[in-house]
């Protein structure tokens, strides 16, 4: 169901299909040029709205000795082989692999709004893939596919809108990333000793592993044997089930024994440490905290051993030296300012979901009518 002031229209009527070619790899000549040329290989790219540079580029000889086109800047690409779907605009005259279908649009066909109303059509791309090998949507899918059309005005609004969404979460990463790297650079300075809070003194000591907090096996705990309960089970790579039971009080610390080696799990209450993890057994006075970021800082992965399932073997890490401060109250000091940096990192997290969560509503209820714009 549409608006009725909204049409169905063919694509090729308001675009023309367009589609690309490799040259031959067998010419050297045809390649390593200045046209850019977009492949799979920049399938990581096209979740951008728009795709600046590719992996890949041709010669003048090898667009003009192929079926391979050369697109104006604005070109809509639709990845339609392998990862059905991707889809954004080219920034620059380029060509394409013939893994894509590509529409050049007209004047009644605003190609940002055409990006997002393929990105919205997930479940019309699942419905007309084929292929026994590899999920594709032939050429002449594309030839008679129909789209729902707003006025261009309305197009224009809409993806005006949508584009500021996707601004906003661009913001949110950035800035996501930005704060793991101060948390990352602070954890270098605190932890080290390089650089001390205000009010503490003192030299740090060095001490193995053994010394401040050990590490034992975890316990075994098959999945027939796993009941439903409010107590986390740490894995190797964190909390993946609850269980009836537990084993150790809390505060705890874990770290991978089998399969993911490097990762570190802190746990407030009671919990079970499964037989594939380390968990610290006696923190010997020290801060759990501090020690849950002293040993994410270790980097326990370097002592993984096995060709097949990388193990860790508590003895060769007990001997490992770390520097530690001369009293628990720089520990606790120095574990509160991390954890208030992983605090607003978790809310900017939480606030990236529901600002992708709210712009997955946006476009269903806009590329469809059922919300109009003003």
């Amino acid at each position: 169901m549409i608006p009725e002031d909204w049409s169905v229209v063919s694509i090729a009527s308001v675009a023309r299909l367009e589609s690309g070619h490799t040259p031959s790899k067998k010419k050297p000549s045809y390649w390593n040029g200045s046209v850019p040329w977009v492949s799979l290989h920049d399938t990581s790219k096209l979740d951008a709205l728009e795709i600046h540079s590719t992996s890949h580029t041709i010669t003048e000889d090898g667009l003009n000795n192929s079926s391979a086109r050369l697109l104006p800047a604005g070109t809509v690409v639709f990845s339609r082989t392998a990862t059905v779907g991707k889809c954004c605009l080219i920034a620059r005259a380029m060509a394409t692999s013939q893994d894509f279908a590509c529409y050049v649009c007209g004047t009644s066909l605003n190609n940002y709004f055409l990006v997002y109303l393929f990105r919205g059509m997930d479940r019309v791309w699942r419905n007309l893939m084929a292929g026994s090998i590899h999920n594709t949507i032939y050429m002449p899918v594309f030839k008679k596919l129909k789209i729902p059309l707003p006025s261009i005005e309305e197009q224009c609004a809409i993806a005006t809108a949508l584009s500021d969404m996707d601004a906003l979460l661009d913001g949110l990463d950035r800035l996501i990333t930005k704060k793991h790297a101060i948390k990352q650079a602070t954890m270098q300075q605190l932890l080290t000793g390089q650089t001390r809070l205000p009010g503490y003194s003192g030299k740090w000591e060095v001490k193995r592993l053994a010394e401040v907090a050990p590490l034992q096996r975890g316990f075994d705990l098959p999945n027939p044997d796993l009941r439903s309960g409010p107590y986390p089970v740490v894995y190797s790579n964190g909390v993946l089930n609850c269980h009836a039971k537990f084993q150790v009080h809390g505060p705890g610390v874990v770290t991978g024994r089998s399969g993911t080696i490097g990762k570190v799990t802190y746990v407030e209450g009671p919990y079970w440490p499964h037989n594939t993890a380390l968990w610290v057994t006696n923190f010997k006075e020290n801060d759990p905290r501090f020690v849950f970021y002293l040993y994410t800082q270790i980097g326990f992965e370097k002592f993984a051993t096995g060709s097949g399932v990388p193990t860790l073997n508590r003895n060769d890490v007990h001997n490992f030296e770390v520097l530690t401060p001369p009293t628990i109250d720089e520990q606790i000091a120095i574990a509160t300012v991390l954890t208030d940096m992983d605090a607003e990192i978790a809310a900017l997290e939480t606030r990236r979901t529901k600002t992708r969560a709210l712009k997955q509503a946006m476009m269903q209820e806009l590329l469809t009518g059922r919300t109009r714009l003003v």
